[in-house]
């Protein structure tokens, strides 16, 4: 005689949806085992309770067998590109690290401090670039001073043609 049909929804009471779970928890690692020893097959089977708790049974390793899941459904495929992916990246902000470090020091270097870890040939390249930079900053400021002057040159002349002008007038 068979037993009637359970229907299916959650169990309110919290003892009885324990005990079921308990027990039926037992009877599926059961027909895992079953599975593995009468068909011969790899089975691996995970089982969180509510609280959890993980029970697990596996034929014949569970690391082997997911990792074969994994390269059955492309899944190691994705976590190697996933991986490099983050190594290049890791990489990148390595380099822009040292980057930022280096240009920190140049900018600490241009501004006279912490030039103890400079060797000569350093200090002379040092000493080159700084007048290079003060000629060219020369070099811009004369070139707006003329301009300025120019500008103010002309105003001059307006100004000048302006109030000759307005004299010229009273002389009529």
């Amino acid at each position: 005689m068979g037993r009637g049909k359970v229907e299916l929804k959650r169990i309110e009471n919290q003892t009885s949806r324990q005990v079921t779970f308990s027990k039926r928890r037992t009877g599926l690692l059961k027909k895992a085992f079953e599975l593995s020893i009468l068909c011969d097959a790899e089975v691996a089977l995970l089982i969180f309770s509510p609280s959890g708790k993980a029970y697990q049974f596996a034929s014949p390793d569970i690391d082997r067998t997911i990792l074969r899941y994994k390269n059955e459904v492309g899944l190691s495929k994705t976590i190697d590109q996933g991986f490099r992916a983050m190594e290049v990246r890791r990489s990148e902000i390595e380099d822009m690290t040292r980057t930022i470090d280096e240009l920190e020091a140049r900018d600490k270097h241009f501004a006279g401090e912490d030039l103890s870890t400079l060797g000569m040939k350093e200090l002379k390249q040092l000493e080159r670039q700084l007048r290079i930079g003060v000629e060219r900053i020369r070099s811009k400021k004369h070139k707006i001073l003329h301009e300025e002057n120019i500008h103010l040159q002309k105003q001059v002349r307006l100004h000048e043609l302006r109030e000759g002008e307005g004299s010229s007038i009273f002389l009529d």
